[in-house]
């Protein structure tokens, strides 16, 4: 999951290009190999889907088969160009992407990513939600929430 924290109402011209190209990186996104599912409402996209009590918070949460997919398309397909230019349309917040292994067939809340978030900010990377700079293998989820006292 990744949050972003638009810099102004998402109908106001300053994001009118970033969702313009919201559409077709989803689309990009649901065909890249690897790709499982992401949240999203009838719209198509995860835009009106409100997390951490702000409105102007963008939560985008998906699922993959590996990171190593994952990776791919974040890092070697067109939404580079998104990433390149962030900046223009969102401020800077910190920890704004927590990754975590699931079960086959879960599919996370957005609850249950705000959880992993805090956890990131709070210990840093561990098995219970870690980032793409440090990775954990994937192991069993209750055997995490033991080790670490988390919630199961």
């Amino acid at each position: 999951m990744n949050i972003a924290l638009a810099r102004a109402p998402i109908d106001s011209d300053l994001l009118s290009e970033f969702m313009a190209r919201l559409d077709p990186i989803n689309a990009l996104a649901d065909r890249t190999p690897g790709f499982v599912w992401r949240l999203q409402t009838e719209d198509g996209n995860s835009i009106a889907v409100r997390g951490f009590d702000n409105d102007r918070m963008i939560v985008n949460l998906s699922v993959w088969e590996s990171i190593d997919h994952l990776t791919t398309f974040v890092y070697r397909s067109a939404h580079t160009e998104i990433m390149r230019r962030r900046r223009e349309w969102f401020d800077r917040i910190g920890v704004h992407l927590a990754l975590w292994w699931v079960p086959a067939g879960h599919l996370p809340t957005v609850a249950e990513a705000e959880e992993r978030l805090a956890h990131l900010r709070k210990r840093g990377p561990t098995p219970y939600a870690f980032t793409f700079n440090r990775r954990f293998l994937g192991v069993d989820r209750l055997e995490i929430n033991a080790e670490l006292g988390c919630p199961a």
